[in-house]
């Protein structure tokens, strides 16, 4: 009898213990909040053609852990050619290599104006985030910092898997 009793100290004090790790560990292991305001300018060199360059606006927002990506498309004149709306969390983080890593869940889809060009890029990240969104139920996005100025506050990323370079101003 006596060393049920104790067992089920033990028990108690072991749960107590894994309990205070798992709360620390929330505690202290929260994705960091970020906010990117980006932008590049897209080229279709197959087209030959000058309406068929566009802008893309990328905003990028973290909050504890959650993210929402938004690829807005531009043409040179300024007329909206779609936009691209994400949602999701940040997966992981690589600080020694500043890769972001993160699982798109939903996306919409905006029409841009008519009789806009939509550009090669928005229908390529359109098609393989829908296959992977449809296939997975998650699209992931990887963001690679690959230069900093933090005096002015800006960064340039890589956005994969769409390959696309921006320059982004971070936000706080």
């Amino acid at each position: 009898m006596a060393r049920k009793g104790l067992w089920l100290i033990n028990s108690v004090i072991l749960l107590c213990l894994l309990a205070c790790i798992g709360t620390i560990y929330s505690l202290t292991s929260k994705a960091p909040n970020f906010m990117l305001s980006c932008s590049s300018e897209l080229f279709n060199h197959q087209a030959g053609e000058a309406d068929h360059n566009h802008y893309l606006l990328v905003d990028l927002v973290s909050k504890d852990g959650l993210a929402q990506i938004n690829y807005r498309y531009f043409d040179l004149s300024g007329n909206s050619a779609g936009t691209l709306a994400m949602t999701g969390k940040v997966n992981r983080i690589d600080t020694q290599r500043q890769i972001y890593d993160i699982l798109v869940t939903t996306k919409q889809e905006y029409l841009g104006s008519k009789n806009v060009y939509k550009p090669e890029h928005y229908e390529y990240l359109s098609y393989v985030s829908g296959i992977n969104l449809n296939k997975n139920g998650m699209h992931s996005l990887t963001i690679q910092v690959l230069e900093r100025d933090e005096a002015k506050d800006y960064v340039v990323v890589l956005f994969q898997p769409s390959n696309t370079v921006c320059g982004c101003r971070l936000v706080n």
